[in-house]
């Protein structure tokens, strides 16, 4: 396990690029397993030297996965000519899940300029937050209800929540530096916890949850998604904070001056702006777009851009804050590459190479007991990654066609792969970008973040696995 460390000073560490242009080479110029095509294992030495780059961060990530494409065209790995390999390195960029996690950044940081995201965390604390626990419960809904609104768990966790949670607990006398455990812990764990399960509760929860469609073939939309997850993820919603209050108990339990400090914020707010109403309807449409679709038969993206050009035509967000969103065009240089190395692995033929050797592993096992088996490898397996997206890009591709190469149900499996890749996040305090900036606050030790960390991991297996498997099973996924 390790921290990453984040250097202002210097985007470009000479040691750690050095170490991963040395793995990827030592694997280009090893041996070709038997049965592996030559350009499959050097597109998977790229890939690996890519991975090991996203974690230990010798540069920004758009960078790292633009430099991964440049070897891989300029090798002719991808094609036969240069000019098709070329193309074949740049066809994520043309891929519609890039630009669904492209419009998640738009629409993210638009909710948040326009003040409606803080408007409905402020009045959800009023309404619910007069104890400490009720507080818990405010960070709940308001979760729950940015999750549909702001498709990105970083810009929901980080952007909106975070800053209310540390002003709450500040209310109530509780800081980093002074009386943590007062108040100000509790609601940390609670805002980091939940803002995970929200991002396991929507399609659109996490920028990356598209992902798991793409890398599993299966078609789990919007609609899909929500449906699967809602039971276990109603009950989550519930049990979290209670299962919180057990592990780090606040010292205080009345709430009444952070009630009336989020009162005095939203009277600050003053009315209703017609950019927030616009952003609202434009919301509520997508989010109605994006649940009808077996009747419209919309695509998700078409849906998400369909929003974001209507806040741009309405003027409720400029195109001036939208171009220079850093965030989102830095996701389409990195998520777009890794969706061409994806691509490229799956054609040449690794993926299904690696799940048949994988298969040994498994073999005359039940498919059910091999398929809970592998995801609970799969979510542990989090305490080596710095990022859900690279745990994602790394792993998904090849548990799924294990599992369902052991027998398993394919709607079974990508759902525990597509809900425990955002609930797996809880193991560390470097897991997501949310996670970090809670942890950031300062008011949970590294050491007890990890202890109880681990206690929630069991708790999401309890309730995942407890009231998600007889809810699958009555929707016929296995």
């Amino acid at each position: 396990m390790f921290q990453v460390e984040v250097n202002e000073k210097r985007e470009v560490h000479p040691g750690r690029l050095l170490c991963c242009i040395t793995i990827g080479a030592a694997i280009w110029l090893s041996p070709t397993p038997e049965g592996l095509e030559e350009k499959a294992w050097q597109c998977f030495a790229v890939f690996a030297a890519t991975i090991v780059a996203l974690l230990i961060k010798p540069m920004p990530m758009g960078p790292s996965v633009l430099c991964g494409l440049v070897v891989l065209a300029a090798g002719n790995v991808l094609g036969e000519t240069s000019k098709e390999s070329l193309a074949a390195a740049l066809s994520g960029y043309g891929d519609t899940t890039t630009w669904l996690v492209v419009a998640a950044f738009l629409l993210g940081s638009a909710m948040v300029r326009s003040g409606l995201g803080r408007r409905i965390a402020l009045g959800l604390a009023v309404l619910l937050g007069r104890t400490v626990l009720g507080l818990a419960y405010a960070i709940a809904a308001a979760e729950f209800v940015l999750g549909t609104m702001i498709p990105s768990n970083t810009a929901r966790g980080g952007g909106v929540m975070a800053p209310i949670v540390n002003s709450l607990s500040h209310a109530l006398g509780s800081r980093a530096d002074h009386q943590p455990r007062r108040a100000g812990e509790y609601l940390c764990l609670c805002g980091a916890h939940l803002n995970l399960v929200a991002a396991a509760t929507f399609l659109t929860g996490m920028a990356a949850n598209p992902l798991i469609a793409k890398e599993t073939g299966i078609d789990f939309d919007w609609g899909t998604w929500l449906l699967g997850s809602i039971v276990p993820a109603l009950v989550s919603f519930l049990v979290l904070p209670l299962f919180l209050l057990k592990l780090a108990p606040p010292e205080l339990t009345d709430a009444g001056d952070a009630r009336k400090q989020a009162r005095s914020a939203l009277d600050e707010m003053g009315p209703w702006t017609r950019t927030e109403k616009t952003m609202l309807g434009v919301f509520v449409l997508m989010v109605g777009l994006w649940a009808s679709k077996p009747l419209h038969g919309l695509h998700t993206t078409t849906v998400a851009l369909t929003g974001v050009g209507i806040l741009l035509v309405a003027g409720a967000e400029k195109w001036k804050d939208m171009k220079g969103n850093a965030a989102a065009w830095d996701a389409l240089i990195w998520l777009g590459g890794l969706i061409s190395m994806a691509d490229a692995l799956r054609d040449l033929g690794f993926i299904s190479w690696f799940a048949e050797a994988m298969k040994d592993e498994v073999v005359g096992m039940d498919p059910l007991a091999a398929l809970l088996a592998l995801v609970l490898v799969y979510f542990y397996s989090m305490y080596g990654f710095s990022m859900l997206t690279g745990h994602i890009k790394a792993m998904v591709a090849a548990f799924f066609l294990v599992a369902v190469g052991a027998g398993a149900p394919p709607m079974l499996t990508v759902a525990l792969l597509a809900y425990f890749s955002n609930l797996c996040g809880c193991l560390t305090n470097y897991s997501t970008g949310p996670v970090v900036i809670y942890f950031g606050l300062g008011y949970v030790e590294s050491a007890r973040w990890f202890r109880i960390g681990f206690l929630v991991s069991l708790l999401h297996i309890a309730i995942w696995l407890g009231v998600g498997l007889p809810w699958w099973k009555f929707l016929g996924w296995w």
